[in-house]
């Protein structure tokens, strides 16, 4: 049974750092893991993504404060965020395409606040 799993959201304030991880279970293989965000009234954007070879790629607006990384053997990928800003604040959701057909899954998010 597919299951991706979202954890590490919360309350930051700005100029701050989390770490959002996503568990995956029943994909295999993954060929290509994603972090997308989305706040009301907006379409939900691609972030970074990363291949199962570790080719990764950013949106400009992570360009330099997140790093998306994955463990293949533990079958998890991770979301390191640092100098965070107001508008970071959204629901982020991780996004795995499995391998041969392409089939997508998604995982249910968690809420990123950057506050003071």
């Amino acid at each position: 049974q597919v299951q991706l799993v979202e954890s590490g959201g919360g309350l930051v304030q700005p100029g701050g750092s989390l770490r959002l991880s996503c568990a995956v279970s029943g994909v295999f293989p993954i060929h290509t893991m994603y972090w997308y965000r989305q706040t009301p009234g907006k379409q939900r954007e691609l972030v970074a993504s990363i291949t199962s070879s570790g080719n990764t790629k950013y949106a400009d607006s992570a360009k330099g404060r997140f790093t998306i990384s994955s463990d293949n053997s533990k079958n998890t990928f991770d979301l390191q965020m640092s100098s965070l800003k107001l508008e970071d604040t959204a629901v982020y959701y991780c996004r795995v395409t499995q391998g041969g057909m392409g089939y997508v899954y998604w995982g249910r998010g968690t809420q990123v606040t950057v506050s003071s």
